[in-house]
């Protein structure tokens, strides 16, 4: 493999890693030539067992003799950039601790009836988190890894969820973004979302500080065969709209005047009982 040297942050090489916004990155006006940055040693090693390629990869001299497994699996033709520590966090904008970073080809994003279908064809009990305006990236990550540790089928998303392939989202996740399937439900939202959810037989539970919400223990929740299960953003929850379009709200039940958990944390408890053991 090509090993670079980089000494100048202004590398036009490093563009990827620096100047690019997120949006940029995406490149919505032609997917062709969409990027995502990976972050870590882990998860470039989980998007290379995808048969992910990538395009090149930055690596911090100080990490290189740790990495030589990972650097060790690249085609022979891939740069690997290497920069001093003071320089790799000039280009990042942070003290870089994991040491590795790789832009590669964004991968195709799936249709919602695409994901579902898989479903479908795979089980006849299922469980999906709905993400509905979660703009927190550290928090889609968070949610993506309990879902991958604790058996979700797949995560579904608002319109305007944040990107679970940003940078952060996929280093908090640890790489399980590319391992979960995970779709943008259509709109109008909420009904749209939920009618294509109703249509393959999922019933809707809103997690929700709600009066009339049945305790997440309750037996008749993990006797559905199909669950799709609404998580909103930090501070305000689901909004009124996704309350409504939902079957029924579902709450954890807390102790010490505690009245609910972080988004993350909520999910995970939510994914424990309900998920991994159906």
């Amino acid at each position: 493999m090509p090993l670079i040297k980089v000494t100048d942050p202004a590398d036009p090489r490093l563009d990827p890693y620096l100047r690019l916004t997120d949006r940029q990155l995406r490149s919505l006006v032609d997917p062709a030539r969409a990027r995502m940055v990976c972050e870590s040693e882990i998860v470039i090693d989980v998007a290379l067992d995808r048969g992910l390629v990538p395009e090149s990869l930055f690596v911090s001299e100080r990490h290189l003799p740790t990495l030589s497994a990972t650097l060790g699996r690249l085609d022979p033709d891939v740069p690997v950039y290497s920069a001093p520590p003071e320089v790799m966090s000039q280009v990042t904008g942070f003290a870089v601790t994991r040491g590795v970073f790789g832009c590669f080809p964004r991968p195709a994003e799936a249709s919602c009836r695409d994901v579902l279908a898989g479903i479908d064809a795979k089980r006849c009990k299922a469980r999906v988190a709905v993400l509905e305006g979660q703009v927190d990236v550290s928090n889609v990550g968070a949610i993506f890894r309990s879902a991958a540790a604790l058996g979700a089928d797949a995560v579904l998303l608002s319109p305007t969820c944040a990107d679970p392939l940003n940078r952060r989202a996929m280093r908090v996740s640890m790489g399980t973004v590319l391992q979960v399937p995970w779709a943008r439900l259509p709109e109008p939202w909420p009904q749209g979302a939920v009618d294509l959810l109703h249509a393959h037989g999922y019933r809707c539970a809103a997690l929700a500080l709600d009066p009339d919400a049945v305790p997440l223990d309750d037996p008749r929740l993990a006797a559905e065969p199909k669950l799709a299960l609404f998580f909103g953003t930090e501070g305000p929850g689901l909004s009124p709209a996704a309350l409504a379009a939902c079957d029924q709200s579902v709450i954890i039940p807390m102790a010490h005047g505690v009245d609910s958990l972080n988004v993350a944390a909520a999910s995970a408890v939510t994914f424990w009982q309900l998920c991994g053991r159906v």
